[in-house]
């Protein structure tokens, strides 16, 4: 297992190894989502959620019955299945408590099932052999630098509409440029702290 402290590892995952800047996973519910900063910052609390719980689920699977049965060749499946349901759950949960941000999240909620930054920070876990705690610091950090990313994101979309754009820029081209230039900026900070 690497040695490395789990706080280093949770600001690692907001900023110098950032999901979406850094391994550029979860970008199609970052672009569609990222309009309004109301419906980004639910979304980017839901992903947080998501990401924690399955993280710690999946590490939990994996090495309490995967490992000891040799099953390791059906972690795919398996992790997605734990996604899939703890989704389902959450979905119920904010339609009874939260319909507001149910209904703003729309078709974004039942797809974050498919959000491969979610899986992805499930997988980092499995081959970068961290223990459980680097797990819990991982998977958190790198839901709040998920989040950060979409509200950022957002933010700067909503001071651009006010903007005169030239036509062939609006919508998703702008926001691919942009993404650039934020993940260059994100880029600045590696080499800091290596999680890898």
């Amino acid at each position: 297992m690497i040695e490395v402290n789990p706080i280093l590892i949770f600001f690692a995952a907001i900023f110098t190894s950032n999901m979406i800047f850094s391994n550029f996973l979860g970008m199609c519910s970052f672009i569609a989502v990222s309009k309004e900063i109301p419906t980004a910052i639910g979304l980017g609390i839901s992903v947080t959620m998501v990401m924690t719980a399955t993280t710690i689920l999946n590490y939990m699977v994996y090495w309490t019955i995967l490992v000891p049965f040799n099953l390791e060749y059906l972690m795919y499946i398996i992790f997605i299945l734990v996604i899939a349901a703890f989704v389902q759950l959450l979905e119920m949960v904010l339609e009874r408590y939260l319909p507001t941000l149910y209904y703003s999240l729309g078709i974004f909620l039942p797809l974050i099932t498919v959000n491969c930054a979610i899986l992805g920070v499930s997988l980092f876990m499995v081959t970068r052999s961290y223990d459980f705690m680097q797990t819990v610091g991982y998977s958190i950090g790198s839901g709040l630098g998920w989040a950060l990313a979409i509200t950022a994101m957002a933010g700067i979309r909503s001071k651009l509409n006010e903007k005169s754009i030239p036509e062939g820029l609006r919508g998703t081209p702008i926001t691919l440029v942009i993404t650039g230039i934020m993940a260059l900026a994100f880029i600045g900070f590696s080499g800091m702290v290596q999680i890898q």
